[in-house]
């Protein structure tokens, strides 16, 4: 039962300490360093991992937000090496594991001083892992996780494109967000949808 449902078990934790963390953030954005509290609107994800709020108050919201992060880049690494062992195509099905798991891994570092070369890595890898991932999402029968699949790939390449150009960061926060819930809805349909036999058509390696 637990091992069955472990994904689950740890999205749901990782959302309590984000929300936790989110409540216990003092305040400062990027649109105002003054503000008090977490603006959904203005405020990054990775504003709650910094030791010191943009506000420069002490962050007490930290440890909480690691414990977040921590869970719920393990529980998406449990998810791409499951659907790894779906796919048919060794080749691809080690891409999805590895790439994978290591987007998940370097993107831990975000709590670094590493947090912009951890960014860099971890998209990078994600991008590709969701790449291949929806090419054979786009053989199966799976419609609603097809258009999930692009939402997906829509969101994740905004996110990139407004990071590393440094264009339209006044929207990067929402993006950044709607990426996330995506994110988690595209996961738990990946874990509890899609199965071995949706990939029966396909050729073996």
């Amino acid at each position: 039962m637990i091992k069955k449902h472990l994904t689950l078990f740890g999205i749901v934790i990782a959302l309590v300490f984000l929300f936790i963390s989110i409540g216990l953030y003092p305040g400062g954005s990027q649109h105002d360093e003054m503000t008090v509290g977490f603006d959904w609107r203005h405020n990054y994800l990775s504003n709650l991992l910094n030791p010191i709020a943009v506000n420069g108050a002490d962050n007490p919201a930290r440890t909480w937000a690691v414990c977040g992060v921590l869970f719920l880049c393990a529980s998406a690494a449990l998810v791409f090496v499951r659907l790894s062992a779906k796919i048919p195509h060794k080749t691809s099905a080690n891409i999805i594991r590895y790439a994978g798991v290591g987007a998940m891994l370097s993107a831990l570092l975000a709590a670094t001083p590493l947090h912009d070369l951890s960014m860099s890595i971890s998209g990078t890898l994600l991008m590709l892992t969701l790449f291949y991932a929806t090419v054979f999402i786009f053989k199966t029968k799976r419609y609603w996780l097809k258009a999930l699949s692009v939402a997906y790939l829509v969101t994740l390449y905004s996110t990139a494109i407004i990071y590393f150009t440094q264009t339209g960061l006044a929207y990067l926060p929402v993006v950044q967000k709607l990426n996330l819930f995506v994110a988690i809805a595209w996961l738990l349909g990946l874990e509890y949808v899609v199965r071995s036999e949706d990939f029966l058509v396909l050729k073996q390696d």
